[in-house]
């Protein structure tokens, strides 16, 4: 199957994409809601900047990191817009530019499950393990196959079209995780898992440093 860098993809929709995702989810906000405050905060796949937003009420500092510039200028514009203060950088989920031991509070939504291959997610919820601080938490959550709108019952990689107004069609790669498939690969990373749950259609876990 074709698999669309997603980079590339976020930037061609970017503007029409930030548009349709204007709330935060409420399963971030009810994390951040029961987080005290904290230092530095980190938003991996910040999107719109909407869940750093969030960080931004429960953090000092908050740092956006996205691949796509295009989803960066939209962040940009709503933390003006909203008169929050966020530092947006563009990064690799699989490379965070930030020192060890470092974030207290991080949310890693909707962003895993476009890396490829699984080699990478690992080394990516690794990266998330090296960065966050001793008592640090983060919430990690991914499309799996309990949404309603699959049949199957273990992972599988797939291409989500993306609409755009004129009617043009964006391919987005995704692997969609079952449960088991998302447990798995928790457990093969340096993080210690603390809570997992399921809700509409995805599956969380609320994690924190290895050790």
């Amino acid at each position: 199957m074709d698999r669309p860098d997603p980079r590339h993809t976020y930037d061609r929709i970017a503007d029409h994409f930030a548009a349709t995702r204007e709330h935060p989810w409420p399963e971030i906000t009810s994390f951040v809601d029961e987080a005290p405050a904290v230092d530095l905060a980190l938003d991996v796949g910040c999107g719109n900047a909407r869940h750093a937003e969030v960080l931004a009420e429960a953090a000092d500092r908050v740092v956006g990191l996205d691949a796509s510039r295009g989803l960066l200028r939209t962040a940009r514009r709503r933390a003006v817009e909203r008169g929050f203060d966020a530092d947006l950088c563009q990064g690799d989920a699989a490379r965070l530019p930030v020192r060890p031991d470092r974030v207290d509070l991080a949310v890693y939504v909707a962003t895993l499950h476009h890396l490829r291959p699984r080699a990478t997610r690992v080394a990516s919820l690794d990266e998330l393990a090296r960065v966050l601080a001793p008592g640090g938490r983060a919430l990690v959550g991914v499309w799996s196959t309990t949404h309603d709108r699959f049949d199957a019952t273990t992972g599988f990689d797939t291409a989500v079209d993306w609409t755009l107004p004129d009617g043009e069609t964006v391919p987005r790669y995704y692997h969609i995780y079952d449960p088991d498939e998302f447990d798995a690969d928790l457990g093969e990373s340096d993080l210690t898992v603390h809570e997992r749950f399921e809700s509409s259609g995805n599956c969380y876990a609320v994690v924190g440093p290895g050790g």
